[in-house]
């Protein structure tokens, strides 16, 4: 199985704090991983090394044995957990940008996705609702022919009608030489799905885990073993 997207002793510090904290982990092609962890675990901070936003402080992430730069951009599609284009832009304009920025855009593929979501092609990002520009940008990152999909809360302002379609809009758009991983905390909501998770606590990784032996070895779902772990 492919080495797909690796952190060795990745750690992230800002000022005296600890955002991640000697993370090390392996994902494979053909997984759908979700990434779990309570606010101010290091979720997003993981994800923004791995999309070449942010540098670590420590250790590296590896995309099919490179290090976040020109290279694994071309092969990597990361969704925000917040909305990353002009809110002057028209849904046409956004769909243009993507085309004209990323070799492995299917235009036809997005335009199909966002008329299935009612979105018009003259709306304006601005007057949209953070839903629906969430739906919007989650669509143009789907369309992409990526190896790695890096999803920062894809499902957080969502209305659950539309949950069901984006998350079947995931599993139809990646292929199994492609990797998926979810930051989410709506947990029930994409256990189903998931093939293992990456468990982040205070920066540190706490499990990295199948869905189905973590089920088995403690008896519970992926739902009650996370209240269990991070109950108040």
């Amino acid at each position: 199985m492919t080495k797909l997207y690796q952190a060795l002793g990745l750690s992230k510090r800002y000022g005296v704090k600890d955002a991640l904290l000697d993370v090390n982990f392996t994902v494979q092609a053909g997984r759908l991983v979700g990434l779990l962890g309570p606010n101010g675990s290091g979720k997003t901070t993981l994800l923004k090394i791995s999309a070449g936003l942010l540098r670590p402080t420590a250790g590296d992430v590896l995309i099919l044995g490179e290090t976040p730069g020109i290279a694994t951009k071309s092969v990597t599609a990361y969704l925000p957990d917040r909305m990353a284009l002009p809110v002057e832009f028209r849904v046409c304009d956004a769909v243009a940008l993507y085309s004209d920025f990323f070799a492995d855009f299917d235009k036809a593929k997005a335009n199909a996705m966002l008329a299935d979501l009612k979105l018009e092609p003259l709306q304006r990002i601005g007057a949209m609702s953070k839903g629906t520009q969430e739906k919007m940008q989650l669509c143009l990152t789907m369309s992409r022919q990526a190896k790695l999909y890096l999803l920062d809360e894809p499902l957080g302002g969502v209305d659950p009608a539309a949950r069901e379609y984006i998350m079947n809009t995931i599993l139809r758009n990646y292929s199994e030489d492609a990797a998926v991983v979810i930051s989410t905390h709506l947990i029930d909501d994409i256990e189903k799905v998931l093939d293992e998770v990456l468990v982040l606590k205070e920066g540190r990784l706490l499990l990295q885990s199948g869905v189905d032996e973590l089920r088995e070895e403690r008896g519970q779902s992926l739902d009650e073993f996370f209240r269990d772990t991070f109950r108040c």
